[in-house]
């Protein structure tokens, strides 16, 4: 898919598209109690999150007939666009926990933290499938590219290579994550030594997270693509396994209960603890989109332009 100006447009309507109705329209639905608190899973409930749903297929589905003939190109970015603004209109992540005092409290909300993605995750997906649908009844003329490499890499022989591919985007994302979505970082060689941590990072700002989560799942879709030759659906998926890898290797309840004892409650032993779930997810899709489309513009170049 080439990146002309009549593409570009398609892209902007569908992100309009998102924005204006997951994002704008079904606002309401996840606002909390308090403006200035986080948006969380638990404050949609039941009622808002069938709404949700049948809004994220309505989107993916009309997405699709809006970028005709590339819908399903375009169209899968309708919703993570969508909760973009969500993610961006939230509160930080230091308000749930400059109101937990406790470690036990701090330690339940973190669990509550790994589960959490998964949820923002159906709502991506349920768009997805909005977009599959609409390709099934108005399928384009040109070869289901994107669709075809997610059924080879389901298939047995493929089970390994996805594995891989989950384990690495996990890795990368993770890495990067930490270098790009960093804000202040201090350095203390008494506590790194009792906390088994390097820097302890401050709550970033709202627009080094969406830099930093964007550009660390872009190189994750970027690796997946050119070295395993998958496509951006597995990238999108390692969303959900950053936390909890995070949780594993930076936060474990002894470290949870000396940052209560020493630190306020802005500090985090990883950039990562201080991105909510609905950021990642939503930030991290489009990121694994831009990156499967820069490798496979890259091939491209190396292969025609580059002589």
């Amino acid at each position: 898919m080439e990146l002309s100006w009549v593409n570009k447009l398609r892209i902007f309507l569908v992100a309009a598209l998102g924005m204006i109705v997951i994002g704008i329209l079904a606002g309401p639905l996840a606002v909390p109690e308090d403006p200035f608190a986080p948006i969380r899973a638990a404050n949609i409930g039941f009622v808002g999150t069938a709404i949700l749903l049948i809004l994220a297929f309505a989107v993916g589905f009309g997405g699709y007939f809006l970028a005709w003939p590339h819908g399903r190109e375009i169209a899968v970015m309708a919703v993570p666009f969508g909760l973009t603004v969500w993610a961006t209109r939230s509160g930080p992540m230091r308000i749930l926990t400059q109101a937990l005092n406790e470690p036990q409290e701090r330690e339940a909300l973190l669990r509550a933290m790994c589960f959490e993605p998964f949820y923002w995750l159906l709502i991506v997906a349920t768009g997805f499938t909005g977009v599959v649908v609409a390709q099934r009844l108005r399928p384009s003329a040109q070869p289901i590219g994107t669709l075809s490499q997610l059924k080879a890499s389901l298939k047995p022989a493929a089970y390994a290579n996805v594995a891989i591919a989950l384990v690495v985007c996990t890795l990368v994302a993770q890495f990067f994550v930490g270098v790009f979505s960093q804000d202040l970082t201090t350095s203390d060689n008494v506590m790194a030594e009792r906390l088994l941590t390097n820097y302890v990072a401050a709550q970033p700002a709202v627009g080094q997270i969406i830099f930093g989560v964007i550009a660390a799942f872009a190189v994750a879709g970027f690796v997946t693509k050119k070295f395993l030759d998958l496509t951006y659906v597995w990238p999108a998926i390692a969303t959900v396994f950053i936390i909890p890898f995070a949780k594993v290797a930076y936060y474990n309840a002894g470290t949870i209960e000396k940052f209560t004892e020493i630190y306020p409650a802005t500090f985090y032993p990883h950039p990562v603890f201080a991105i909510l779930p609905v950021q990642l997810v939503s930030l991290g899709a489009l990121g694994a989109i831009l990156g499967y489309w820069l490798a496979v513009r890259y091939e491209y170049w190396r292969k025609h332009e580059s002589a």
